[in-house]
């Protein structure tokens, strides 16, 4: 069967609330690992006030108690924002309480605005020493070593598996270099997507986490029972990254029935760019989209980002996509 996991950013709906959020992001697992799904990541965000995930650990833990085989972990945790020891005492924590099911996905970015940024209290340099900063927290997490000073108590020897995260270059070849998973953001991010992938694997080199490269592929599904009904929820997606265009970052907004009414020609045009790997549509159209979209990136695993209004309607959507998914591992072994 070919892989399927989810990507929550624990979205804050128009008349609902963090708690509401958080509440739903654990029903959504719980839903998805009665389906089948092979993991649910959370991401860091910070100062907006759509996502509730901003303590992203915290939110890992509270569906990680709800749950009881589905991977969970982090899409990422922007590692920039924290020291490394932090990380690993959290995610080291976590993987005691949860063993085995505890993934660590890393970005370079700082997942929020400049100011906000500054409200971190980070260093102006802390994204160039990304790559340092990786390899220490690996170092953390893994066997205490002869005269080692500093542990990450609970953490050392938990091996928490990392993933790098990224929308350019500089993730893939980082990624290929360490030999870890590389999760490429093309659910907003898809420019650069083919590109990297190429870099990843031609440049990838075997490592103790992992003997060959895996990239898992982030994108935008909705599934309903028709093409339209899958269209008009997708409108709440389109009307939020037009919001960001125009530098404003709210709720997540209800369906409309025209998105022509709420964007203008050149939005229109940025926001698909943003949203080119989305698929919308009823079952059928759905898999013909992603069957397409695996042969082209001979993607390994498939990380699905669905911002649907309706949570009821969200978690319909993955039951519709999990009944497509046996097609799928036919695309995967024809890429």
């Amino acid at each position: 069967m070919f892989p399927l996991s989810i990507l929550d950013l624990a979205f804050i709906a128009e008349g609902s609330t963090a708690a509401d959020a958080l509440h739903n992001s654990r029903d959504l697992a719980q839903h998805a690992e009665r389906l089948g799904y092979t993991r649910f990541w959370l991401a860091e965000h910070h100062n907006m006030t759509g996502i509730a995930s901003a303590a992203t650990s915290v939110a890992i833990g509270y569906v990680a108690e709800g749950t009881k085989t589905i991977r969970v972990g982090a899409g990422g945790i922007m590692l920039p924002n924290h020291s490394p020891i932090v990380i690993a005492e959290q995610f080291g924590t976590l993987e005691t309480l949860y063993p085995g099911r505890i993934d660590l996905g890393l970005g370079r970015a700082p997942g929020t605005d400049q100011r906000t940024w500054r409200a971190l209290r980070r260093e102006a340099d802390a994204s160039e020493r990304f790559p340092q900063d990786v390899l220490e927290l690996q170092a953390l997490l893994g066997p205490l070593q002869p005269d080692q000073v500093i542990q990450a108590v609970p953490g050392t020897n938990t091996n928490v598996p990392l993933w790098i995260l990224g929308s350019s270059l500089f993730g893939s070849q980082l990624a290929a270099v360490l030999g870890l998973p590389y999760a490429f953001a093309s659910h907003f991010s898809p420019d650069a997507l083919m590109d990297a992938l190429s870099v990843y694997r031609e440049r990838f080199q075997s490592s103790a986490q992992l003997d060959k490269p895996y990239a898992m592929v982030g994108c935008n599904v909705i599934v309903a029972e028709t093409d339209a009904e899958a269209q008009r929820l997708f409108t709440s997606v389109q009307q939020r990254f037009t919001d960001m265009l125009r530098n404003r970052r709210g709720l997540l907004p209800r369906p409309i029935d025209d998105i022509d009414t709420y964007w203008s020609g050149p939005e229109k045009a940025q926001a698909q760019r943003m949203l080119a790997c989305s698929f919308v549509g009823s079952r059928e159209s759905v898999r013909a989209q992603l069957q397409a979209f695996i042969e082209k990136t001979r993607a390994d695993e498939l990380i699905v980002a669905s911002a649907i209004f309706d949570h009821a309607a969200r978690k319909r959507s993955y039951e519709l996509l999990a009944e497509i998914q046996p097609a799928l591992g036919l695309a995967a072994v024809a890429a």
